[in-house]
């Protein structure tokens, strides 16, 4: 391990004790006091705020975390990158302009945030326009601005859909894009399948491709269906119309089945609704991608959540029969729900005895 490798590890180890404790005055100490310890703004960017970000939504999803100090920890985390972008000497622009904006919809903004940090280092005139831009603001923005390139983030697969909409949009125009986060899959197949004209798995990435001279101009004049010719069958058009009969379906059809539920707080009531309408958007993405993988990994990764909560996993398994019940006449529906019950099966299965 290098020696900046091992100094921003400590770095990052410091400031996650300081966010933990919401102690945004020694949050910033430590950042700025990396600064002065020869680790550049990037990296300290990068590699430091960066990767305590990426644990606090680890360690919420773990149940280390609570919801209000998951929040916490990443308002420490965006101050702290102000307080850096106000200390640090920044080059003059000698690159091209760059418009980096979240999806509508998306309101994990910070990794947009330091990708948009990071390229100003690099010489970059940055628009930054933050979290769930709508898309015809973003196309206002682009004619009245010409960058050289769009960087659009996601973090949730269910905005998948919107972001299909606006990377056509913007290429329409005539403005390629860059798309890069969790949503777009570890490998970017979704990046692909949605036909961005780059994909980067993380800042550092998409600051080297821009960096290496400007992205050619995208042909544009696609339409949606276009790229994903399965969505003439208009599965997911009358799946996602329907979610809210759909959760509300599945909400009175669990009741039957688990008594337990006849004593739920207010509270369990809602949180319950909540789970159900994020499965029904997730199926409704895994529709619109018709990617088996999307929903199972979204599935195998609830269950997770929720036992590290000691809610019964298991609950998930007769919600996917209701659902299968629900969209009995739909083919490609049925293959997905087929596929995401079996593959929860196998992970809800006890192992082997010891």
């Amino acid at each position: 391990m290098s020696t900046t490798t091992e100094q921003a590890a400590g770095c990052a180890l410091r400031l996650w004790d300081a966010v933990v404790d919401g102690d945004e005055d020694r949050a910033a100490e430590v950042v700025l006091g990396a600064l002065a310890g020869g680790l550049d703004a990037e990296t300290v960017l990068l590699d430091v705020v960066g990767a305590v970000q990426r644990r606090v939504g680890a360690e919420w999803a773990a149940n280390h975390l609570t919801v209000a100090q998951e929040h916490a920890a990443t308002a420490i985390n965006e101050r702290v990158v102000s307080s850096l972008a106000a200390t640090v000497e920044r080059p003059p622009v000698s690159r091209g302009r760059i418009t980096v904006s979240c999806v509508d919809g998306e309101w994990h903004a910070l990794p947009a945030r330091l990708l948009a940090e990071v390229l100003k280092l690099r010489g970059f005139r940055v628009d930054y326009l933050g979290a769930q831009v709508p898309a015809p603001h973003l196309i206002t923005h682009l004619h009245s601005t010409g960058p050289d390139a769009v960087a659009l983030s996601g973090s949730l697969a269910t905005r998948l859909p919107t972001a299909h909409a606006t990377i056509t949009a913007c290429q329409a125009t005539g403005v390629p894009v860059v798309v890069g986060g969790a949503a777009f899959g570890p490998d970017g197949r979704y990046a692909r399948l949605l036909g961005a004209d780059v994909w980067a798995p993380d800042a550092r990435a998409a600051a080297d491709r821009l960096s290496t001279g400007p992205l050619p101009r995208p042909r544009g004049g696609y339409q949606p269906i276009d790229h994903l010719p399965h969505l003439g069958d208009q599965e997911y058009t009358m799946v996602s119309r329907t979610s809210g009969q759909l959760v509300k379906a599945l909400y009175t059809g669990l009741e039957r089945r688990i008594p337990a539920m006849a004593s739920y707080t207010e509270l369990q009531r809602q949180h319950t609704a909540e789970d159900l309408a994020h499965i029904v958007d997730f199926f409704a993405t895994a529709l619109y991608t018709d990617d088996d993988a999307l929903f199972t990994g979204f599935l195998t990764w609830t269950a997770d959540v929720l036992g590290a909560r000691g809610v019964p996993a298991g609950h998930l398994l007769p919600a996917l029969a209701l659902l299968a019940t629900e969209l009995h006449d739909f083919p490609r529906a049925r293959r997905i729900l087929d596929a995401a019950r079996d593959e929860l099966s196998r992970a809800l299965s006890p192992g082997p005895a010891a």
